[in-house]
């Protein structure tokens, strides 16, 4: 490899296409808890969390009352991941969501870390995870990282 990112290079935020401003922000602000940093118009919103600029990105520019995100048979992003500092954050947006009734596609323990699957009101896929310590990865015996996907014991973190 020729080339290496720099060190403290991350991805910052995420910027999504919406068919209903509206809806989404009832999502992601509402429901998630992501705070408005700027409305654009009545065509797009900036969240954040912790006072940051922008997170989340959502319009309607090119989507208002469009399809949602197709699944199949369409190129697309995969999902967004929302990381959590601790196993509480997540364990409080699991009750959150159950007590919405908002449905999960699926969860999972992946050693390095646990997390929750679904996907937003446009078909927009999302992991919502906490990382476990670092000293706590699973590796083999050469060091290497080992991950998995195992099923997430829900009734624990839902006790975090």
């Amino acid at each position: 490899m020729s080339y290496l990112a720099p060190a403290g290079t991350h991805i910052g935020h995420v910027h999504l296409q919406v068919t209903d401003l509206e809806k989404a922000l009832a999502f992601y602000r509402d429901l998630l808890g992501f705070e408005v940093t700027l409305l654009a118009g009545g065509q797009a919103a900036f969240l954040s969390a912790d006072g940051y600029h922008h997170h989340i990105g959502l319009n309607t520019w090119h989507s208002r009352g469009g399809r949602p995100a197709q699944r199949e048979g369409a190129a697309r992003l995969y999902h967004a991941a929302i990381l959590y500092a601790e196993r509480a954050g997540l364990a409080a947006i699991a009750r959150r969501l159950a007590a919405a009734g908002y449905p999960l596609t699926g969860t999972a323990d992946h050693g390095v870390s646990e997390a929750l699957y679904l996907d937003d009101p446009d078909g927009n896929g999302l992991e919502l995870y906490w990382d476990r310590p670092r000293a706590e990865w699973p590796r083999a015996t050469d060091g290497s990282l080992v991950m998995y996907t195992r099923p997430l014991d829900m009734a624990g973190l839902l006790a975090a």
